[in-house]
């Protein structure tokens, strides 16, 4: 599956409550996949990009909170997001902390405010992997101007103009018959 789908997981060992999560969001171009617990949840992960993740925080085997716990560590780029019909202040603030969730919605959810909430956070994971991309692309770059200038300085007036970008003047013809002949085309 392409990583660029807006592929959601849904978790719930509750088969209409998968049911109710998947009318919810059927006007909306996902592909949707669901696990019955945490084990088929984190197989899933592994072998297919999900941006997001809803999962209820009881069933069996595996908690809720638990199951986001390690999705985090283990794919900490797909955005969490947990249901419960048992909510305390407590414990919403332990699934919170431990699994790094991003929203938690009580059930009987609402299903506007769910399909937003899914809808801003396959955003933030776009927004995050691009923002991963230009910084890898920095990374490079710099890396590059290093070298450049590491192996450019004293043979090539290479220089970095008062708005702080770098440049290199024209070369001549004789400057490039001398590249071409370092790197064994000439």
């Amino acid at each position: 599956m392409e990583e660029s789908k807006n592929c959601i997981l849904l978790v719930d060992d509750e088969a209409h409550v998968v049911s109710a999560l998947r009318r919810a969001l059927m006007e909306e171009d996902y592909d949707i996949v669901s696990a019955h617990g945490g084990k088929e949840a984190l197989e899933i992960l592994s072998s297919q990009p999900i941006k997001v993740i809803v999962c209820d925080e009881r069933m069996p085997g595996m908690h809720g909170a638990e199951l986001l716990s390690m999705v985090s560590r283990r794919h900490p780029q797909t955005v969490r997001i947990l249901l419960t019909g048992q909510a305390t202040l407590e414990s919403a603030m332990k699934a919170v902390n431990e699994g790094e969730i991003w929203r938690f919605f009580a059930k009987p959810w609402n299903d506007l405010d769910l399909a937003l909430a899914i809808r801003a956070a396959i955003e933030k994971y776009d927004l995050e992997m691009n923002l991963r991309k230009m910084m890898a692309l920095v990374r490079t770059q710099n890396l590059e101007i290093k070298h450049l200038k590491e192996t450019t300085s004293g043979n090539t007036p290479a220089g970095k103009s008062e708005d702080g970008s770098y440049f290199m003047p024209e070369l001549t013809d004789h400057e490039i018959a001398q590249i071409l002949k370092e790197c064994g085309e000439g």
